[in-house]
């Protein structure tokens, strides 16, 4: 198990030990992490589990693919530098303590 913390746009945080294996994606919907959708189920093909990850912990994420590129443009909330799909973001030992912030909107 992993410690990921969702924090909300309202600062609202949900700290949760996440399986190895599982997208953050994947955890937040099981748990109940309000803002974090994931209408597609994790293929990459709605950008609705955006998420803004900690700038401290970006460089400890796998590279993005095409697809994860291509699919931030659509985001409803301002892409940044930092933006993700926690879909494609993998729970490993690795992402212990790892910071996502969900965005005001996924629609």
């Amino acid at each position: 198990m992993t410690l990921i913390h969702y924090v909300a746009a309202d600062g609202t945080r949900s700290s949760l030990n996440i399986e190895s294996g599982t997208s953050v994606m994947q955890g937040a919907v099981l748990n109940g992490v309000e803002g974090i959708v994931g209408e597609c189920g994790g293929n990459a093909m709605c950008a609705t589990c955006h998420v803004y990850v900690d700038e401290n912990h970006i460089n400890r994420l796998e590279t993005m693919d095409g697809l994860e590129d291509e699919m931030l443009d659509l985001v409803a909330s301002p892409r940044r530098a930092n933006s993700r799909l926690s879909c494609q973001i993998n729970v490993s030992a690795d992402l212990e303590g790892l910071i996502v912030y969900v965005p005001d909107s996924q629609y």
